[in-house]
């Protein structure tokens, strides 16, 4: 497989485009989460939708681009998608009852929960540094939480499960790298994506109204393009430079909320944000640090 040439001004643009294309996706589920569109839709009908119309997305890029594809690891992709699978489906209820940007900062624990599942799973070890990163950054999730009786928000715990579960698809995701090209990745993910959330959709299905199904529609096209903006700047630059503009997604996250919903973050939420993004750069810190020591 050849490399791909390395362009960091490329990959910084991709990556700021993912994150305002993943800022989108959340901003259209929590108003079909809501009665913004008409009456609110179930999560598993919003993440059925995702999958549905990214699936249809990535076909058509397939069909076009015409790539040599191998035999897939059936194995790694019905661990990772699964999990993504429950893990989207618990961000896109969580969007609906608590402001997108406290959800997005919660997100970025993902991470940190990959990276203590990564002890047993990959028998990786994990030095000081990196706890405290993982500490710093639930401290933050726990301000977010608000746990008092007055201001808790048990919404919040299912963003917090979500950060936790797609932090074990990013295991799989691992496994998964340099294993296959990023498009038939994309498209055997989002094809068993898309049919675990047909037979979970059933339960729930109601018939969306027009402006839903645009809705639904636009999800899984900002999904798609969102994925592939991220798979080609990952692939033109160290992950320690782009990791940092992907947290551009809370600046989208919280201009959206305020755009469409008029919700302004108040000051828990700037306080348990930044504590959150403070970890997490400590987090890139390291990992660049290690890289580079390992490669003298």
């Amino acid at each position: 497989m050849t490399p791909t040439p390395q362009n960091p001004p490329l990959a910084a643009l991709l990556i700021f485009a993912a994150s305002a294309l993943l800022a989108g996706t959340t901003l259209l589920a929590k108003a079909l989460g809501t009665d913004t569109l008409g009456p609110a839709l179930h999560p598993m009908q919003i993440s059925h939708g995702r999958f549905l119309f990214a699936f249809v997305v990535i076909v058509t890029a397939t069909a076009v681009l015409r790539p040599v594809l191998r035999r897939p690891h059936w194995g790694l992709h019905i661990g990772r998608t699964s999990f993504g699978w429950l893990g989207i489906t618990l961000m896109f209820a969580s969007v609906a009852y608590i402001p997108i940007a406290d959800a997005t900062a919660i997100s970025f624990l993902n991470p940190v929960f990959a990276m203590v599942l990564a002890i047993p799973l990959l028998k990786e070890g994990v030095g000081p540094w990196r706890w405290l990163a993982a500490a710093v950054a639930l401290t933050g999730a726990l301000i977010l939480l608000r746990p008092t009786p007055a201001s808790f928000q048990p919404a919040a715990l299912l963003a917090l499960t979500a950060a936790a579960v797609i932090g074990m698809e990013l295991i799989f995701i691992k496994k998964l790298s340099g294993r296959e090209i990023p498009i038939q990745i994309l498209l055997v993910n989002n094809g068993l994506g898309l049919s675990i959330a047909s037979v979970a959709v059933i339960a729930v299905w109601q018939a969306p109204t027009p402006a839903q199904w645009a809705a639904l529609a636009g999800i899984g096209g900002l999904m798609a393009c969102a994925q592939a903006c991220f798979v080609n700047g990952m692939a033109r630059a160290d992950a320690s430079f782009v990791a940092p503009i992907s947290y551009a997604t809370l600046i989208f996250a919280a201009f959206y909320d305020f755009a469409i919903f008029s919700v302004i973050p108040d000051r828990i939420s700037i306080i348990g944000s930044s504590i959150i993004l403070t970890g997490a750069l400590i987090l890139v810190w390291r990992e660049t640090l290690h890289r580079q020591a390992l490669s003298r």
